[in-house]
């Protein structure tokens, strides 16, 4: 049979029962936009998450303390035992350590603080004047603390936007945009007074989702003698001079750490040290996981589709018995009935896969719009169509067999 006149044929006998065809499709339909969304939505998040990442610094190295996990008796209890950095170590690595644009050690607790607009628990960053480059962070008002007030150990801080309008009131209140109403102020932090000096830039939602906004930064050592009395700092931040240097950043920080800690060379590292690419990596094989297992989900609905497809064929196929056994009198080959309806099974699913396509832009678009964010890969709406395709195919396969293995004769006395 000529390929135009088939394609024809096919596309006659979907169109007599239109409602039926489109009812047959709908499982592709669902199964193919299912996919296609849960993909893009995933796709959306994990690219939102490294940008997240990525603004956290330039060339950004994390050395956090390791942690030890010690058993217990008989009864198999564990304890958590932390190590520790100090800023010693912060101290030695910017001395030592030759791929190092900026350091600075952090200290991160949560602190009651109040100013004259109210009080809040907030965490509060003890840093030092290096913390902002490391950070790409910038101040909207005011100004940061320098190395005179680290080495004083003043109480001078810097505020995040919604710290700012919490314990001071609304800007409009005040006058003043970005938080410039709080400069000069005093604030309370525990039993200390601190000067507020400075407003930082909005940053918004971090990679774990916490207001970025809400913090208030003080000079690292008067955290350190003010607020913790303690030597021991929570993370040192180390920007690199090029990304080209980070892995032998990181290993040339590892091998200043061992020596600063005494650290035999056969012996565990009591701290752990990440990259920006590291963290990205993590974050992308969470996210990779997660939607691979809604994608799947979402594919059986092909499947079921496709179950759909075969159950209406066997019926088409007993339904025109009759039709068969004419064509077949009139010369039709049994491939000719073969590709028939294989062809309509074909063009029913790849209807199906475009309608679906169609549907998941649709989702997609308006999900953009309602905030959440998407990604929409063009080689998984090409998967997804073939995928189609082959469902077509393999379904509609048996009952088109079916169809070319009827007998002429018994097709022509069928009622």
């Amino acid at each position: 049979m000529n390929p135009l006149q088939l394609l024809y044929t096919a596309f006659r006998s979907i169109l007599r029962n239109r409602m039926r065809s489109l009812l047959t499709s709908l499982g592709v339909i669902i199964g193919v936009g299912s996919v296609i969304i849960m993909v893009a939505v995933g796709e959306g998040a994990r690219n939102e998450i490294e940008a997240r990442i990525t603004a956290m610094g330039t060339n950004l190295i994390q050395i956090m303390p390791q942690r030890f996990f010690i058993r217990l008796g008989q009864q198999n209890a564990v304890r958590v035992r932390p190590s520790w950095l100090t800023k010693a170590d912060a101290e030695k690595l910017k001395a030592e350590a030759s791929y190092a644009m900026a350091v600075s050690g952090v200290i991160q607790r949560s602190f009651t603080a109040a100013g004259s607009g109210g009080s809040a628990s907030v965490q509060v960053m003890g840093v030092e004047p290096a913390y902002l480059v490391i950070r790409n962070w910038d101040v909207a008002a005011g100004t940061f603390f320098g190395d005179e007030d680290l080495a004083a150990r003043n109480r001078v801080a810097v505020l995040g936007a919604t710290t700012a309008a919490t314990l001071f009131g609304a800007a409009d209140t005040a006058g003043g945009a970005d938080g410039q109403f709080a400069l000069g102020q005093q604030l309370r932090i525990g039993t200390n007074h601190f000067t507020v000096i400075g407003i930082l830039a909005k940053k918004g939602a971090g990679p774990n989702g916490n207001d970025q906004d809400d913090i208030i930064m003080v000079p690292l050592d008067t955290a350190l003698t003010r607020l913790t009395n303690s030597r021991n700092i929570n993370t040192i931040v180390m920007s690199v001079v090029s990304k080209v240097y980070m892995e032998a950043a990181q290993r040339e920080a590892g091998l200043i750490l061992r020596e600063a800690h005494k650290l035999p060379e056969a012996a565990a590292a009591d701290f752990e040290i990440m990259n920006q690419a590291d963290m990205i990596e993590m974050a992308s094989e969470t996210s990779r996981s997660l939607t691979a297992l809604l994608a799947s989900v979402a594919g059986v609905s092909l499947l079921v589709g496709g179950i759909g497809i075969m159950n209406i064929m066997l019926v088409s196929v007993t339904e025109r018995t009759r039709e068969i056994g004419i064509r077949m009198a009139v010369g039709a080959r049994k491939r000719d009935i073969l590709f028939q309806f294989l062809t309509e099974s074909v063009i029913l699913s790849l209807l199906g896969g475009l309608i679906g396509i169609g549907l998941a832009f649709l989702v997609c678009w308006f999900l953009s719009v309602g905030g959440i964010a998407t990604a929409v890969n063009p080689l998984v709406v090409a998967v997804a169509a073939l995928f189609a395709a082959l469902v077509g195919v393999f379904f509609g396969y048996y009952p088109a067999r079916k169809a070319a293995g009827l007998y002429p004769i018994d097709a022509l006395r069928y009622e």
